[in-house]
């Protein structure tokens, strides 16, 4: 499993329409806040028809099956943000990264589960994505909200976290046409 390999720097400045804020909200043993947000070139219905298909900008680094093809994501209540495995020589496997529990299209998506190691653990996430019109484009921010119990140091999985959220936003605002 891939998920969590690559770490990008933890706070990284707003200073011009398509960069990236990154930032590791709040951090303790009992949970963590990873917020990260970018300026896109492009309305909030063009960015939500992105969004919701992460076969188009999820890093395949950071899949169980080594392909972000097989990233799927139902956008409806209930739906599942899921990843097939094909089985080489056995039945494919599948797996559950997050499951939608709050849509409200073009402008909010929020997401519940562990994503990667975290799903092994005794935790919580709930990803919460925003999208508001800005200027000529739109700003969205993802929100990771995490708590409870972990094997690991929860302060040092934070910003491990932080930055592998941060570079699934970075690829969709890439995909997007950020510049910069």
């Amino acid at each position: 499993m891939r998920l969590f390999l690559f770490l990008l720097p933890a706070s990284l400045s707003l200073a011009t329409p398509g960069s990236v804020v990154a930032e590791v909200a709040a951090s303790s043993e009992a949970g963590f806040v990873s917020h990260n947000e970018v300026l896109v070139p492009v309305s909030p219905e063009q960015a939500w028809a992105v969004l919701i298909r992460p076969s188009q900008w999820w890093n395949s680094s950071h899949t169980y099956s080594g392909d972000a093809a097989n990233m799927t994501m139902n956008a409806a209540a209930g739906g599942c943000f899921c990843e097939r495995v094909p089985g080489k020589g056995a039945p494919d496997g599948e797996i559950e990264h997050m499951r939608v529990v709050y849509i409200s299209p073009y402008s909010a998506l929020r997401l519940s589960g562990g994503l990667g190691p975290l799903q092994s653990e005794a935790v919580s996430g709930v990803l919460t994505v925003t999208l508001k019109p800005e200027g000529q484009g739109t700003r969205i921010a993802f929100d990771y909200a995490v708590g409870g119990y972990m094997r690991p140091s929860m302060t040092e999985m934070a910003p491990v976290a932080d930055g592998v959220v941060g570079e699934q936003l970075q690829r969709l605002g890439e995909r997007l046409g950020k510049t910069g």
